[in-house]
């Protein structure tokens, strides 16, 4: 009985095949399996990024497991652990914080399972944890803030009194663009960071802060330097609520460049934004895909931005996709 079951299971597995031959490449490309940990959802900015991220592998035919960490390293860890336990063909990942993923990291390379980050980096000792790091320059956004506020300033005498809502502590972004924007104005005397604390990059946070720096430095603060437009948004909420008109007692420069701020430029409450692109689906998709094939790929990919002073945004805001 045994062998005839056999012969009889054989003979199916062997028409299966043959009915399967036209179909033998179909069968070799297997859908390459991508698992994502995302940061959260604290921003505009980090929606449309997953939005990207979400229809890019819809349209690149890539099986996309996507976790949501809510802002907390430990939540990213453990879906980065998942991923690795349910053999995932390549993970991606926009680090929280910049430290403490070593372990996770070996133990993806121990898994022979490569990791590609998007947006934010990591510190590691080793980068053969990781094969390519896709995302902006935040050290040129920093820069180029500081910048248009030095051009802005220019027939200023001084003291420009500014003030800073930091992203979040430990992030890439927040740590690089503190210093891109400190390079560019500590070579005059006049600008002075009077104060300076996280906002975590969320509009809630921007607002509570802004409304401290407020109470503490009043008509002291000439500009408000913030490391998002979110921030920058509950920021100007606070500056109303004080009596005071934004953009026009305080200058507010702010990076991300989202429709939200557009909108805040178009009504005249917001100087300028500092392009940082969250659209970066398609480049990790094909990446990906070269990563499987075999293909090299660069360690650093470097997204193109622009900056948006108010003047250009009723223009651009039509062409804006997020």
């Amino acid at each position: 009985m045994s062998m005839n079951r056999r012969t009889f299971s054989a003979a199916a597995a062997a028409a299966c095949v043959a009915g399967a031959l036209p179909m033998t490449s179909a069968f070799a490309q297997k859908k390459i399996v991508l698992g994502f940990a995302q940061v959260g959802a604290e921003s505009e900015w980090r929606t449309a990024n997953t939005e990207s991220i979400k229809s890019a592998a819809q349209e690149a035919g890539i099986d996309l497991k996507f976790s949501d960490a809510q802002q907390k390293q430990e939540n990213q860890i453990k879906a980065i652990r998942s991923y690795i336990a349910q053999k995932v063909d390549v993970i991606a990942f926009s680090p929280v914080v910049e430290t403490g993923f070593e372990n996770v990291l070996r133990e993806a390379k121990a898994a022979k399972i490569p990791v590609v980050l998007t947006d934010r980096s990591v510190k590691v000792k080793d980068d053969s944890l990781y094969v390519t790091f896709m995302g902006s320059d935040f050290v040129e956004e920093g820069r180029k803030a500081g910048r248009w506020l030095v051009e802005n300033q220019k027939g200023n005498k001084g003291p420009v009194n500014i003030v800073e809502l930091q992203g979040t502590v430990g992030s890439a972004p927040a740590i690089d663009r503190k210093k891109g924007f400190e390079e560019i104005i500590k070579a005059d005397p006049k600008f002075k960071i009077i104060r300076s604390q996280t906002g975590d990059f969320t509009r809630a946070k921007g607002k509570e802060v802004m409304e401290a720096f407020l109470k503490a430095e009043g008509k002291n603060i000439n500009v408000l330097f913030a490391h998002n437009d979110d921030m920058a948004i509950g920021a100007i909420q606070a500056i109303e609520e004080a009596g005071m008109k934004p953009a026009k007692d305080i200058t507010i420069i702010s990076i991300d460049a989202v429709k939200g701020a557009f909108e805040a430029m178009m009504a005249g409450k917001l100087n300028v934004s500092v392009e940082c692109s969250p659209l970066l689906g398609p480049q990790l998709m094909s990446a990906v895909k070269d990563i499987v094939a075999g293909k090299p790929v660069p360690k650093r990919i470097i997204t193109k931005e622009g900056i948006f002073p108010m003047e250009t945004a009723k223009a651009e805001f039509p062409s804006r996709k997020y």
